[in-house]
């Protein structure tokens, strides 16, 4: 069975998957969860997703329910098994589960890789690394616009690969951190407002937005507290102006991150992207004080760091109060 909610045993758990994810990431040798759930959500569309835009939306959300109940099904009933066998058994499984749902050595590498080209002058390497972690076109981006990409990039993904995990994980073990990824993948593959899947991803579209809800304003709240420890960051009027322009951003939830780590970085986000050459408007987040440059890459890095961490210690107040009252 899983470790207790809200407990100290699923803190020290977090805290070691934290540790492995940092040390190792996501080895391609190693056989990754969400890896499956991929396939099983491309199975699933391609059999499901067709009929009128009604019968879409059913099976829409006939297909998030299937998913994200079977992989916490499976994550719970593999985890009971393991602690039947040996407690110990347990609490590698489940500490394995919790590392897998985290992305921060990941997140960290996938920036760096855009940055590392860009140092170098090496433009066409660089948007060919951030073409990799960005849907939008990506052949004509000049120094700014990689590294706008690569920036907003960090800044959403702190959320979805790390702080909302950390969240439903200390709710609910590991069971619950796999079931929050299977939130955020079938998003990520089905949730596009596309003819494809306008109808077909409605159902794991708002799932992800309500599943990220609080973790992306917490981690809003992170970034800004671990900011104040940070020399050369912009926190003063950072809270004042995400919280006035964040909900202009599409997501209800990525202008959160975006906003506080605009203002922290004193630089502009947000403007024009093309995806497939169609143009979007997004809205503008934070003030210019500097232009776009790879050294605000680094810099998003380590305010990612500072955010998951200050994000962790929330936590651990809320694990340790709850220990005192029980």
């Amino acid at each position: 069975m899983s470790v207790e909610p809200l407990s100290l045993a699923l803190l020290a758990l977090l805290l070691g998957a934290i540790a492995l994810d940092l040390l190792i990431g996501d080895p391609p040798w190693l056989p990754h969860p969400v890896v499956a759930m991929g396939r099983l959500i491309e199975v699933l569309e391609r059999r499901w997703n067709h009929g009128s835009p009604r019968a879409r939306r059913c099976k829409g959300f006939l297909l998030t329910g299937c998913v994200v109940a079977l992989v916490y099904a499976l994550a719970w009933s593999g985890l009971t098994l393991l602690a039947w066998l040996h407690p110990w058994l347990g609490r590698i499984g489940e500490l394995l589960l919790l590392a897998s749902a985290l992305a921060i050595k990941g997140l960290r590498d996938a920036a760096f890789a855009v940055a590392d080209p860009l140092v170098k002058g090496d433009l066409a390497g660089a948007r060919r690394a951030v073409a990799m972690i960005v849907g939008r076109d990506t052949d004509t981006l000049d120094e700014a616009g990689v590294t706008r990409a690569t920036v907003e990039t960090v800044a959403e993904n702190t959320v979805d690969g790390i702080t909302a995990p950390l969240f439903w994980a200390l709710l609910g073990g590991a069971p619950l951190a796999l079931a929050y990824k299977a939130v955020n993948t079938l998003d990520s593959m089905v949730g596009h407002r596309s003819e494809r899947y306008a109808d077909f991803g409605y159902a794991s579209a708002r799932l992800d937005d309500l599943a990220n809800w609080v973790p992306a304003r917490l981690t809003a709240l992170s970034m800004w507290l671990a900011a104040l420890a940070l020399p050369g960051a912009r926190w003063r009027g950072a809270l004042a102006g995400t919280w006035r322009e964040a909900p202009g951003h599409p997501s209800p939830n990525a202008g959160w991150p975006e906003a506080m780590m605009a203002y922290l970085l004193g630089v502009q986000l947000g403007g024009t992207n093309t995806y497939g050459g169609r143009v979007s408007e997004r809205v503008r987040l934070g003030e210019p004080h500097e232009p776009l440059r790879v050294v605000h890459i680094e810099r998003a890095v380590r305010h990612m760091h500072g955010a998951w961490a200050v994000f962790f210690l929330l936590m651990a107040a809320v694990a340790g109060v709850r220990s005192a009252w029980a």
